[in-house]
């Protein structure tokens, strides 16, 4: 991992290319970020570096926060993710990263939190298939069935699909494009969908190449 920034979605819209075809993209407001703290193997045992989005109010912050950012010298930020990089030596505690850190056809992995999608049942949530609603099946046809347990083990094993709480996990979607890059606004335009909904944080770094 060489790239890294934070940003918000904006939302999906569509652009053109240079024959007229539509590619759908995602519009990321990527920064801009600043370097909070650097991590480095005497002091924390292995080399990254902590960024900072999105401004916040200091009366917001508890204590602990507060010197955070005094000892770095930094306005506060919202929200603060770690990054290791292979070119963390290169930055520096105050350094600012923009959107011009990536390039057009960059190949990036985004990270976010998906749409919390709150209970949902075994069909919607992990894909089972319905019941028949013949011969006496009744009122359950939506329903999970018969979890296969009997005298041995005595138990449901960990793991078995169940109804619950879908959605509202951490997403990575990789291998996208970089499509567009708008420097003076810090907008990024990934080809495809990315996770979250509007306004959600993400992280976007460079694909491992392989």
């Amino acid at each position: 991992m060489q790239k890294a920034i934070i940003g918000k979605k904006i939302g999906m819209t569509q652009i053109f290319d240079e024959n007229g075809r539509v590619i759908p993209v995602t519009v990321v407001e990527a920064g801009p970020c600043v370097i909070v703290q650097k991590k480095t193997v005497e002091n924390d045992g292995y080399v990254a570096v902590q960024m900072g989005y999105g401004d916040v109010k200091p009366q917001r912050l508890n204590k602990p926060m507060k010197g955070h950012f005094e000892k770095a010298d930094v306005a506060p930020k919202k929200t603060l993710k770690e990054f290791r990089l292979e070119n963390s030596d290169a930055l520096n505690v105050g350094d600012a990263v923009k959107a011009d850190t990536f390039a057009v056809g960059d190949s990036v992995d985004v990270s976010g939190t998906s749409k919390g999608k709150g209970f949902a049942g075994a069909i919607k949530r992990h894909n089972q298939h319905r019941l028949k609603e013949t011969h006496g099946t009744g009122p359950v046809h939506r329903q999970a069935g018969s979890m296969g347990a009997c005298s041995s083990p005595s138990r449901i094993y960990k793991g078995k699909g169940m109804p619950g709480h879908m959605g509202a996990e951490s997403v990575t979607v990789q291998n996208l494009e970089i499509v567009k890059i708008d420097t003076e606004n810090n907008l990024i335009a990934v080809k495809g969908a990315i996770p979250g909904p509007k306004g959600g944080i993400v992280a976007i770094v460079d694909s491992v190449k392989a």
